[in-house]
């Protein structure tokens, strides 16, 4: 249990101390300046815009998908899944409003509010609701049935939410490639740099290799589909910012799938850690 704490103050860092703003200083620097040359200057404020929005809030949904693949903790992936829903509530739009205002983009609070209220914080009252009504009626057993039928209906609601990005979306991302190519890059740099810092701090900690899997992931995934209507409703279908936010879908399962698979090839390493010696057997005392 001691060892599953330490995994959560780990992503809890990385998702709110770290990833917000490290993905602003990289949308300063590369989409602000670097960059600046081959994008639309007229566009440029909107682009930031969108990759702060998709970096302020952590992934809850296919995060259970990577843990699975890395044969991590179940418990710890659902807590930690749990406790970002509740920090989102309350640290989303400030964090938004900050980054955005250092960098000079007006931000309509009121809007902002409203999509913590529709995309947050409303979802997580009515599941919570809907689980406790589940728990009350028939127990453990009612729920594990009914979330074992919701699965089917959420992955298809993913792939269809998926279709309809890319659909509205694809226009743009056919006429800009260019565009899209450096928008991405901002996304990948933090991606691996945000599950390297979780992954190698959980190792300096000595916590499980199935903790440290789904820490790793959790601190380095996004909360897309919040982002992009969160982008939409601040910034309008058209704008840099929805097109950001749709890049970042477009890259975060290739990435995070290579993310998966350098955390199972890296497990002997990750094992011999700092603190490995406490978990190797005892040597025999000498005569």
């Amino acid at each position: 249990m001691i060892d599953e704490w330490r995994g959560v103050a780990v992503t809890v860092g990385i998702n709110w101390l770290v990833k917000p703003f490290s993905m602003a200083a990289l949308g300063w620097l590369l989409v602000g300046w670097l960059f600046r040359p081959l994008l639309p200057a007229a566009q440029i404020d909107s682009y930031i815009a969108g990759l702060i929005l998709l970096a302020a809030a952590p992934c809850t949904a296919m995060v259970f998908v990577w843990s699975n693949l890395t044969d991590g903790e179940p418990n710890f992936t659902l807590s930690q899944v749990a406790l970002n829903d509740t920090i989102m509530v309350f640290a989303f739009a400030p964090i938004v409003g900050l980054l955005l205002g250092l960098s000079a983009i007006v931000v309509p609070w009121s809007t902002l509010f409203l999509s913590v209220i529709l995309y947050i914080a409303v979802p997580v009252v009515a599941a919570q609701l809907w689980r406790r009504a589940l728990l009350g009626r028939g127990g453990a057993p009612a729920l594990t049935s009914v979330l074992r039928r919701l699965q089917p209906a959420s992955l298809l609601a993913l792939l269809a939410t998926l279709v309809l990005l890319f659909g509205f979306q694809g226009e743009e991302i056919v006429r800009q490639p260019l565009v899209i190519a450096l928008l991405a890059v901002p996304i990948v740099i933090q991606v691996y740099l945000n599950a390297g810092l979780a992954y190698a701090l959980n190792r300096a900690l000595g916590v499980p290799h199935r903790v440290a899997c789904p820490s790793a992931l959790i601190g380095a995934s996004n909360f897309f589909e919040l982002a992009v209507a969160a982008a939409i409703a601040l910034f309008g279908f058209q704008s840099g910012a929805a097109l950001a936010t749709v890049v970042g879908v477009l890259v975060e399962v290739p990435v995070m799938l290579s993310v998966v698979r350098i955390v199972l090839r890296t497990r002997g390493w990750y094992e011999r850690g700092p603190l490995a010696p406490a978990r190797q057997e005892p040597q025999p005392c000498p005569d």
